[in-house]
């Protein structure tokens, strides 16, 4: 019976993950924060931080509270999210690392749609 339980917990917290990877991709979050929540540019680095900076930040975020004029821009985006949302993204942002794939590039890579050059 334990094992159904944590079995059960298991496949949940993985369920939550892939649904704040979906929404996270869906939100265009990583257009600008990056794919493993690296930062760009001027852009906060949410990779490594803590699950409680990152919870306050957006629950502040939700009450229209930003520390940069550029922040505005993610109020919409925190209040679209409901409470157990966004505890769920404040915990899936703290676990990203970023994920270094030899192949990513011969994968991404066709010759014929390139131009040839």
């Amino acid at each position: 019976m334990k094992h159904l339980l944590v079995l059960i917990l298991l496949f949940f917290s993985f369920s939550n993950a892939d649904d704040m990877r979906q929404i996270y991709l869906k939100n265009a979050c990583h257009s600008c924060h990056g794919m493993y929540g690296e930062g760009m540019g001027s852009t906060p680095r949410l990779q490594g931080q803590k699950e409680k900076v990152l919870l306050e930040r957006l629950k502040n975020l939700q009450q229209g509270k930003t520390r940069t004029k550029t922040g505005t821009v993610m109020i919409s985006f925190a209040k679209s999210l409901d409470e157990n949302q966004t505890i769920q993204m404040a915990k899936y942002l703290s676990t990203l690392t970023t994920v270094i794939d030899e192949n990513r590039y011969d994968e991404e890579y066709d010759p014929a749609g390139d131009g040839g050059s």
